[in-house]
């Protein structure tokens, strides 16, 4: 019986070492909640015990349930009859099992009936649940709606909506996308209007909208007439309601168990959540990081699965009297696939915990300013947690599911014409990943997002620290090679900075910001390498490859390849 958190040795490994003490400690206030539930944790030994036990039950619903629904959810696919989503029948099975184990509400406070779980862990189960069945996660994983109430809405907000999340009556969506609003959301125009009363209601229509037909929608929605820009935006929470019609479902490539959704809101009654303005820069803006977290856990997810699938089918096929595992460049395929998966793992959780320390830090602060004690040191971490969590938000995701694509493109190709046939799970895969680079924000977006930061040396002390912690054996050479990548990112950045060109500056962004990544990674797997033999496996490939791959990005940015862009009309026209 197939357990997807006891036999993941590498997710065991990360669970093993992660240090969560202060995290825990504030998500559990000092550990005063034990005082007010009997099944709270009364020290941190205490909290990673119950997080197990937690992670074992979601593993093994994943493995042994989920996992064996996931191809008649594909071929059933949601569906839209009589004006009503449906759910696949094994979609809805799944939830209900979800609901009845009490993982509906995760990361919601016990006040509400949630199980008041880190993020970082949060993240464990996602990823178990994507490899399961990737289109389920896009239904799971909006338990970030809730939370986005509980940190912006009221407490009349939080009473209303936050109990039917934890017990599985409700699941949400955010609609934030418009036909002529993608990723622009500033463009949103769905209309947010008061009557006499002072009651709110939404008039227009949303478009490919995740889960559309859940019971809670957060609603992007121009509040301040004649503006065109964010600031003229806010925030809604609504029930859909009759008011709220799904107009379709798209008709996907992929993830079919997870609905998308047209809607259509004719003076649909709101609530405002937070203040008037701050929709999008505040909250639309934290709601899509936690959202970007959960796409790298779907990829993470995917990509464990094809790996898997392709281990065991290249053991079991034979050609030329040997099975293909014995054949050294599908051998070498497997070993890449591997080695990508775990460092990519390895940049998922520390993410993770940056997001974790960044909104535990947030709780903190409220908690301190509503007691009346001083914050103004907390502050500070606060600030530069912030810029960390942000960065590497989208980084994370960039590097994520570009990866999940090839691996699930590797996948298929060990396969061969098999895997192009129904028959096989991997076919399913690569269509689920293929969503991945695309939805809450292109891999180009996040290229973007990220080369602030990049350009910026945001990581610089982080660095500097870790190259001059002592290294044993083998380690010194390989930090000796990621030093020289960041030598290279150095002398790249000098370059590009010196041009004085906004434009090629941003030419040049995706070269950089893979650089900053293998340097990055790089320090984590040598961090794990030291713990764990086995990881100086994964350290050795994944480094050796990165300053091969650094060598080749710096002739990118050097060569006169860019020069072409500048004349993009008359090539490409």
């Amino acid at each position: 019986m197939p357990n997807y958190f006891l036999d993941n040795k590498d997710i065991l490994f990360h669970f093993n070492n992660l240090d969560l003490k202060e995290i825990v400690r504030m998500a559990e206030d000092n550990y005063e909640e034990s005082k007010k539930y009997n099944y709270a944790p009364v020290n941190y030994e205490d909290a990673m015990e119950s997080y197990r036990k937690v992670l074992e039950m979601v593993g093994d619903i994943a493995g042994n349930f989920i996992s064996e629904r996931a191809t008649d959810v594909d071929l059933e696919e949601a569906q839209f009859r009589d004006g009503k989503v449906h759910y696949a029948k094994g979609t809805q099975e799944n939830l209900k099992q979800l609901s009845l184990a009490d993982l509906s509400g995760m990361i919601i406070p016990r006040k509400y009936g949630g199980l008041n779980i880190p993020f970082t862990i949060y993240m464990v189960a996602v990823e178990m649940i994507s490899r399961a069945d990737a289109s389920l996660m896009n239904i799971f994983g909006l338990q970030d709606i809730g939370d986005t109430i509980k940190k912006f809405g009221n407490e009349e907000q939080r009473e209303k909506y936050l109990p039917g999340f934890c017990t599985g009556e409700y699941t949400g969506a955010m609609a934030l996308t418009e036909p002529d609003a993608g990723s622009d959301l500033q463009a949103v125009k769905l209309q947010a209007y008061q009557n006499e009363k002072g009651q709110w209601f939404l008039r227009g229509v949303k478009r490919f909208i995740t889960n559309g037909n859940g019971e809670v929608l957060l609603v992007l929605a121009r509040s301040e007439p004649g503006t065109k820009d964010g600031r003229g935006l806010s925030m809604f929470v609504c029930r859909n309601d009759k008011t709220v019609k799904v107009r379709r479902i798209e008709h996907k490539l992929g993830i079919h168990g997870s609905p998308t959704c047209e809607l259509q809101f004719s003076d649909t009654p709101a609530e405002l959540v937070g203040s008037r303005k701050f929709g999008l820069i505040k909250y639309v803006l934290d709601l899509m990081f936690r959202a970007r977290m959960g796409v790298s856990a779907q990829a993470l997810g995917i990509s464990q699965a094809a790996y898997e699938e392709a281990y065991k089918y290249a053991r079991e096929r034979e050609q030329f009297g040997k099975p293909i595992f014995n054949i050294p460049v599908v051998t070498n395929m497997l070993l890449d696939m591997r080695v990508m998966l775990e460092s990519n793992r390895s940049l998922f959780y520390a993410t993770a915990k940056s997001v974790d320390i960044k909104e535990k830090l947030e709780e903190e602060i409220e908690r301190l300013k509503n007691a009346g004690q001083p914050v103004s040191e907390l502050n500070a971490r606060l600030k530069q947690a912030t810029k960390i969590a942000n960065f590497l938000t989208p980084l994370t995701k960039y590097i994520t599911s570009e990866c999940a694509n090839k691996m699930t493109y590797d996948s298929l190709q060990i396969h061969g014409g098999t895997g192009y046939m129904r028959e096989f799970k991997v076919e399913r895969l690569a269509r689920d990943a293929r969503i991945t680079n695309i939805y809450e924000g292109t891999s180009q977006l996040q290229i973007v997002a990220s080369s602030g930061g990049v350009i910026n040396d945001i990581l610089s002390d982080y660095f500097d620290e870790k190259e001059n912690r002592e290294y044993k054996g083998g380690l010194v050479r390989l930090l000796n090679f990621v030093k020289e990548i960041r030598t290279i990112f150095k002398d790249c950045l000098k370059y590009v900075i010196e041009k004085k060109d906004p434009t090629f500056q941003d030419i040049a962004s995706k070269d950089l910001v893979e650089l900053y990544g293998y340097i990055y990674v790089g320090f984590l797997l040598l961090e794990e390498a030291g713990i764990e033999p086995r990881k100086v496996f994964i350290a050795n490939r994944y480094i050796i490859t990165s300053l091969a791959n650094a060598r080749k990005n710096a002739e990118s940015i050097k060569s006169e390849l860019f020069s072409d862009i500048m004349h993009q009309e008359e090539i490409l026209n």
